[in-house]
């Protein structure tokens, strides 16, 4: 039996989401589980003159390059020769636009490392600074064919195993889903209880509408051929419709989670609600 998934980000979380919710009398489990993050980048190469020159028509490239020449001006505009900073007054997580340039002098020899601190070793002209600018695959995709023909490209993968934290919600009835995606608002991402906000109206609208189906047919293959009549099943909201699909087998498992929460009760071919 599966339920509502909603991703939360620690351990702690998820025990307190978990708690919260069993206090409000709504079914869950937690899930913990290590799955694995691949991600593609296209990487262009070159200094900053060349891609400039040649960037014209490739959007993402041009952004990128406003962006290198602004950090590079923040970088050096005041650093002297001969000084030394620590990295963390240079770079932090939240100005990742800088790592570029930094890479860069570095690479060039314009800024070497002593004694745990980055010192400028030379006044670098940002036209000559040979850059490596790297972009998701999905972000420019569309201009790959041009930028092969422009640049020296590569691409770079990166895989990632990380620990996730999940709590699933075990019900249908749409007060307790509703109450649950309140609960939720506090602990968990803000994509999975928008994911669960719609995967909970689907499957609370498809257990309404079984659940009426079965007090006319009490033979599960004709429960199942009058629903499979009525695909799509359509929510209309103000500005927004929802439209729900569906197979057989997906029927058939939904089926028995509505018996494990005591709904209706399948036996053979036979259904009571």
């Amino acid at each position: 039996m599966r339920g509502l998934r909603l991703e939360v980000l620690s351990k702690d979380d998820m025990n307190a989401l978990s708690r919260e919710l069993s206090r409000a009398g709504i079914m869950n489990r937690t899930r913990e589980e290590v799955t694995p993050e691949i991600s593609h980048y296209v990487v262009v190469k070159g200094t900053y003159a060349e891609l400039v020159e040649k960037a014209e028509g490739i959007g993402p490239l041009q952004e990128s390059l406003d962006e290198l020449e602004f950090a590079f001006g923040e970088i050096i505009s005041d650093w002297e020769v001969g000084e030394g900073k620590a990295l963390d007054g240079l770079f932090d997580e939240s100005d990742l636009g800088r790592l570029p340039v930094l890479t860069a002098l570095i690479e060039s020899g314009a800024v070497v490392e002593e004694d745990g601190k980055l010192v400028l070793m030379e006044k670098p002209v940002l036209d000559g600074l040979r850059v490596e600018l790297r972009f998701p695959i999905d972000e420019i995709e569309e201009y790959l064919e041009e930028l092969e023909k422009r640049f020296e490209t590569g691409m770079i993968t990166e895989y990632t195993m990380e620990k996730r934290y999940f709590v699933e919600v075990m019900e249908v009835e749409g007060g307790l889903v509703e109450a649950a995606l309140e609960i939720a608002e506090e602990y968990a991402t803000e994509e999975s209880i928008v994911e669960a906000m719609f995967d909970g109206i689907a499957r609370s609208v498809l257990a309404d509408v079984i659940l009426e189906l079965a007090e006319k047919h009490r033979r599960k293959n004709d429960l199942i051929k009058a629903l499979l009549e009525r695909e799509p099943i359509v929510v209309e909201g103000e500005r927004e419709r929802l439209n729900i699909y569906f197979d057989e087998e997906a029927i058939e498992d939904f089926l028995k989670e509505l018996q494990t929460l005591g709904y209706l009760k399948v036996k053979g071919n036979r259904i009571w609600v």
